[in-house]
């Protein structure tokens, strides 16, 4: 079997709910030696996509959208701890502080972003979903992170991303953090118009955006400008889980 059909039957899996066949692709794809990276971007996280798809569209409904999130969890759940092994030993890139924000219960591709990161060297501390807006800030005064992840999948929760740039800024601080988003209701526009500084598509270009951001913040002595243009992930992309952050899958 080839690596493409490989990525195939991995997005099929999550696409139908088939929680035990995900977990075992996932496991023959460590064994292929198959980066865990290049499964869950080519493969599961193109099914969960057409799962997201499909559901918006009216034509999946919630339990099958639930059938395929714990297919994705099962492959995660082999993934990520291999995923994760590759970060030890790497010089640290700096401190993320994320979420999912509060009303969102979404979990995926905050986790697949996180977890990119995490490999990519920086240090993580994952708030987990629905953390109310109030709290968040309190906890990014208390932790001093140099990226503020937030993640949203909700039309109806992605204003909440704002509402703490706004407290950030109320407070006078916004300019201490780098303020990334991500999320099916996001974009690129979407993170200009509540002044974030960075939006990813997916997890691969999360982690991009976010050295990108760390470079320029280590380039620059002076706190960076509150009406800094964000950056793009290159080549326009933007998203989870998550990316995010949510990275997008979610």
């Amino acid at each position: 079997m080839s690596h493409d059909d490989l990525y195939q039957r991995m997005a099929d899996s999550v696409i139908t709910g088939e929680a035990e066949t995900s977990a075992a692709l996932a496991r023959q794809s460590l064994e292929l030696g198959i980066a865990p990276l290049e499964s869950i971007d080519n493969g599961f996280v193109k099914g969960i996509r057409v799962v997201g798809d499909r559901f918006g569209a009216g034509e999946l409904f919630l339990p099958e959208l639930v059938m395929s999130a714990e297919a994705m969890k099962a492959a995660l759940a082999i993934l990520e701890p291999e995923l994760a092994k590759s970060a030890v030993a790497r010089e640290s890139q700096g401190s993320v502080l994320a979420c999912t924000v509060q009303g969102d219960i979404h979990d995926i591709g905050k986790r697949i972003v996180c977890t990119m990161l995490s490999a990519n060297g920086f240090t993580v501390v994952d708030l987990g979903v629905n953390v109310k807006i109030d709290r968040f800030v309190e906890e990014v005064k208390a932790r001093k992170p140099d990226i503020v992840a937030m993640s949203a999948l909700l039309t109806t929760t992605a204003p909440n991303q704002g509402k703490v740039i706004k407290l950030l800024q109320r407070d006078g601080i916004r300019d201490q953090y780098i303020v990334m988003v991500g999320g099916a209701p996001t974009s690129l526009q979407w993170s200009r118009d509540i002044g974030a500084d960075g939006y990813g598509e997916n997890a691969t270009e999360a982690v991009r955006v976010a050295k990108e951001l760390m470079a320029r913040k280590r380039a620059r002595p002076a706190p960076q400008p509150q009406a800094a243009a964000p950056v793009s992930a290159f080549g326009d992309a933007a998203g989870s889980t998550v990316a995010a952050v949510q990275t997008t899958a979610d």
